[in-house]
């Protein structure tokens, strides 16, 4: 019997265990099981069936008393009593011990200092293939005294859950910070599992280590080493501004910040395919070769060429790969203090400032609430702009309360003078369907101007409504573009929509974070 699994309650009946393949091997595996094909490039293609996508109402968090009073419970983060996460975890353990099964171990954590380190027992290699390139992969001495892991993940799509198993659906992602063990079933969508981590890291690292976890890309400038990052929902250009081929790519998506820096909690990116252009996005276009895995990417039948544009089975199409397919990714991914920070927004409305400074109280304001926006045509029903809050840029993976990650920022930017900005990816010279996008360019430039410390010699002048410093100038950008009322034709329409989005602003912070202090609550937009 293998003796991993047999303390996690699995005891595997094939004699089929197989741990720390290489890819090749994985790949391989996943070829003969009939789970994908390769592209015209060497990637492995995958489809993940039902699930395109993360189910967060299948989402659960074992109450035990050890989290019970840390918790934000509510419907992001579900309670599952014990007795309910025992049964479920019999039947899970008993069902993979009848399957081949591929472990692999790794770290959650480029900083060695701070890292976890994970199990994850898969029953598909396409799965094992996904986490062990997503994941810090170890050196082969750290494998050899790798040990029991801090948490281990049980991975096992084939399984449903069942009506007696009071869950939502066939579907479950059960977390229990007790026992340290993670059950993912119901679902082949392989981003549960990053999540799960991520998640995990986002419990552990403020309640053990007094480090602030982030949703966020990092980046920082090869000569001085200065580092910034980047938060943003899906949609706003998080992984695209980060991806400058001017500075180091520290992560694009999780990290931590502590008191010697930022590192990556990823070994590896998990960017969105959808209209993936290799003149836009070369970097992720040229890491998508053999190693890589693409999920619900159209091929053309003779080729396999993928078809980027192609969203017949979602538009959620997505690849994974190492880092190291990146060529100007910092190994491993760590960062220095960050220097500037900057929330990304895609306003819809058209009426935020293309970027505009933030002090302490702005900044954990504009973290907690965590803004963008839908626009019409993107989801059925939508005929006009929807505000997305999202707290802290990343809510379905905060397990504590948004005050606790809010202070931890408030108390760094303050200690670090951390220059903190808004950028507004979205519409300028109207509302989406009146005026346009914001152009590239010009968001690349106030991007630059504010890594640089050119935009701070701009005048600024404070924005009454939205409670916001706005520069009056940015090299290579023109004017205009500074002041959004300025590029509206109609400004009583302006003044309208811009008091609606302040007043969604308002209402949402007083429903939501009633426990934050005055000094946050004040620095938010207000109708005027």
């Amino acid at each position: 019997m293998d003796k991993y699994l047999t303390k996690v309650g699995i005891y595997n009946e094939t004699g089929k265990v197989y741990y720390n393949l290489s890819p090749v091997e994985l790949v391989e595996r996943a070829l003969s099981r009939g789970e994908g094909v390769l592209t015209d490039t060497g990637a492995l293609s995958i489809r993940t069936g039902k699930y395109t996508g993360r189910s967060p109402r299948d989402k659960y968090i074992v109450d035990t008393d050890d989290v019970h009073d840390q918790i934000k419970w509510g419907n992001v983060n579900v309670p599952m009593p014990e007795r309910r996460y025992r049964r479920i975890k019999e039947k899970v353990c008993s069902y993979l011990s009848y399957r081949e099964l591929y472990v692999f171990q790794g770290f959650a954590g480029a900083d060695k200092k701070y890292a976890r380190k994970f199990t994850v027992v898969n029953e598909r290699a396409c799965q094992n293939l996904f986490i062990h390139q997503l994941l810090v992969r170890p050196t082969s001495e750290e494998l050899e005294d790798f040990g029991y892991a801090d948490f281990t993940i049980l991975v096992a799509p084939g399984f449903k859950t069942i009506p007696h198993d009071h869950t939502n659906s066939e579907a479950a992602v059960i977390i229990n910070f007790k026992e340290r063990l993670v059950i993912i079933v119901g679902t082949q969508y392989s981003g549960e599992i990053k999540k799960s981590v991520f998640t995990i890291m986002n419990y552990l690292m403020p309640t053990e280590e007094n480090l602030l976890p982030m949703h966020c890309s990092a980046n920082m400038d090869p000569e001085t080493g200065e580092t910034a990052v980047f938060f943003g929902l899906s949609g706003t250009g998080k992984t695209t501004l980060s991806a400058d081929p001017n500075r180091l790519l520290i992560g694009d998506d999780e990290h931590g910040w502590s008191d010697d820096g930022v590192f990556n909690f990823e070994g590896g990116c998990y960017a969105k395919c959808i209209n993936l252009s290799p003149i836009k996005e070369p970097a992720i276009y040229n890491a998508i070769r053999f190693g890589a895995e693409v999920e619900n990417v159209i091929l053309d039948e003779n080729t396999r060429r993928p078809d980027y544009t192609d969203d017949t089975i979602t538009e959620n199409t997505r690849v994974g790969y190492p880092i190291e397919y990146i060529d100007n990714a910092v190994i491993p991914g760590m960062g220095g203090i960050p220097k500037v920070v900057i929330f990304l927004t895609a306003d819809a409305f058209g009426v935020l400032p293309p970027i505009s400074r933030l002090n302490e109280y702005a900044a954990m304001y504009q973290f907690v609430t965590g803004f963008t926006s839908k626009v019409a045509g993107t989801e059925r029903g939508i005929t006009e702009p929807e505000p997305t809050f999202s707290t802290l840029f990343g809510e379905p993976f905060m397990p504590l309360r948004a005050e606790v990650y809010a202070n931890m920022l408030g108390e760094r930017i303050e200690k670090y003078n951390t220059r903190v900005y808004l950028l507004n990816t979205g519409w300028t010279g109207g509302p989406y369907g009146v005026g346009h996008r914001m152009k590239l360019a010009y968001t690349r430039a106030m991007v630059t101007a504010a890594l640089n410390g050119e935009l701070e010699k701009a005048e600024f002048v404070h924005d009454e409504r939205f409670n916001l410093e706005v520069p009056q100038s940015c090299p290579d950008v023109p004017s205009i573009i500074m002041n959004p009322r300025d590029t509206w034709e109609d400004k009583e329409a302006y003044d309208i929509t811009a008091n609606k989005l302040a007043q969604m602003f308002e209402d949402n912070f007083k429903s939501k974070y009633r426990r934050m202090p005055d000094n946050i609550k004040n620095a938010g937009p207000k109708p005027i």
